[in-house]
This record gives structure tokens, sequence and C-alpha cells, in this order.
């Protein structure tokens, strides 16, 4: 059994549906979460910067003791998963290999959506990765790149007429397509679970890249005997590289707790 802490990072806010994922499949783990909220999005980014950023998150959590690594961000995952493992003395969990082997199980058709980043889409890391497991899928991948800020500025309730708007603008192709099942390619997605599903219907089976990813986490706890034993509920820190009450009042939403007064900014660049 080992108490030390799993570390959680993403480019912003998004990440923080795969800590609500883990509070729910292992609520007795301690959490360190860090989001890159000042210089989020990382999807726009050069391949060179999303490494060097994300290097950067990596070197901050590891002052802390730490049992095993969650990126939680779908671009730094296609960009930078397996320089980060190489580098890390730990499990390193990224969010596209469990997602695409999710959606490699549920789809029906074959016909899988993904949505993600310019530079989660541009890797070709998911469509890789599910023509290995399943030759005969037909990916239907396109960028949102809209959605992240969407999500950031508190943009993600079902109802909303932009969140609307935009949603119908970039998945009308994947109606017209028919797929049967969507890859929600980006840890910010799942805010927009609501409205997206509304509007692709109930017969599309959406799969959270976070929610995999955390499925994931267990078993590689389980398997290396890496799991608490604390029984109770485990410690949770958060931090931010922009404005601490930004982070806190959009997290607390997120989480469905307050998590006022919880939040520390650092100074990531210097990592």
């Amino acid at each position: 059994m080992d108490r030390r802490a799993i570390g959680v990072f993403d480019s912003g806010m998004g990440g923080l549906t795969t800590v609500r994922e883990l509070e729910r499949r292992l609520p007795g783990e301690d959490i360190v979460y860090f989001g890159d909220t000042g210089r989020v999005p990382y999807g726009g980014r050069s391949p060179e910067t999303i490494l060097r950023y994300a290097r950067q998150d990596v070197a901050f959590l590891r002052t802390f003791d730490l049992k095993a690594i969650v990126i939680a961000c779908g671009t730094v995952s296609t960009i930078a998963l397996e320089r980060l493992a190489q580098e890390c003395p730990m499990p390193v969990i990224g969010v596209v290999e469990p997602a695409a082997r999710a959606a490699a199980q549920v789809t029906k058709s074959g016909k899988v959506g993904l949505i993600g980043t310019k530079a989660t889409i541009a890797s070709g890391a998911y469509e890789r990765i599910l023509k290995a497991l399943r030759p005969d899928t037909e990916v239907v991948a396109r960028a949102c790149p809209l959605f992240v800020p969407l999500v950031e500025n508190g943009r993600f309730r079902k109802g909303d007429p932009l969140v609307e708007l935009v949603v119908s603008e970039y998945l009308e192709p994947f109606k017209t397509a028919g797929v049967d099942t969507m890859i929600l390619g980006c840890t910010h997605y799942p805010l927009l679970s609501d409205a997206i599903g509304q509007y692709m219907g109930a017969d599309v089976r959406l799969i959270s890249s976070g929610a995999a990813c955390v499925e994931t986490v267990a078993q590689v706890l389980e398997e290396k005997g890496l799991n608490t034993d604390h029984t109770g509920i485990g410690s949770r820190r958060y931090f931010a590289s922009d404005s601490p009450e930004s982070f806190e009042e959009l997290a607390s939403i997120f989480l469905g707790e307050d998590i006022h007064h919880q939040a520390v900014q650092i100074a990531i660049e210097t990592y």
C-alpha cells in the first residue's frame, strides 16, 4: 500500500473532470492538481512548445512525493506522453489510449467521431490506436478550437445559445457521417457533454477521455501495488499559474464542491 499522492495536470481547468472521476473511482487517494491557466489553451501551440510546457508542469508536480502522474490533457497526451514517460521514474498515464480502447469496444458500426484540439487532431494518435485495435474503424475527426475557451469562461451548459450554436457548427459533419460513438478527445469537453449529447442524440455513445484514463490509473495502481490503504477521503491540493480566485470560482462549479481559498498560484516558468 502506498500513501503517496497522484499528480494531475492540464493546460487549464478541463483536467478537473479527470480529478472528479478520480475522486469517484479512487476516493481515498491524495491528489495534487496543477492547471496551467496562465498559458491555456495548449492546443494551438507547436509540438516543441507543448513539450516544453509539459516538462515544466511535470517538474512542478515532482516537487511533491508522487507515485504516479496523470496527463489530464489530450494535447499533451498526443504530443509528449512518450517523452515524459521516459523521463519520469514513476507511471505516467495519458488519456489517449484508454479512450481509444473504450471507443473500439463500444462502437457497433465502426464509425467513430473524434473531437479535440488542433494539435490532437493533427497528431493522428487516436486514429493509429483505433486502427490497430479494430482495422475496420472509420474515424471522422475534427478540431473544435472554440470549445476550450468556452469552458474556461464558464460557458458550457445546455441551453446556452452560444454553446448550442458552436456545438451545432462543429458537430454537423458527425451527424451526417452517422457515427455511433464520439470520443471527447480533450478533458475540457465532458463539461459540454449535455449540449453535445442533446445535439448528437441518445443513440450516440460519448466517450470521456478523462473517465477512460481513470480506469487505466486504477488498473496500474492495482498491478503495481500502489493503492492507498487510507479508508477515508484523500487530500486535495490545487495549484494554478494564473489567478487562484478565478480558478477557484470555476473549479468549484466543475467539481461540484466549494474549494474557495484552497488554490495557490505558482510561477510555472521557473520550473
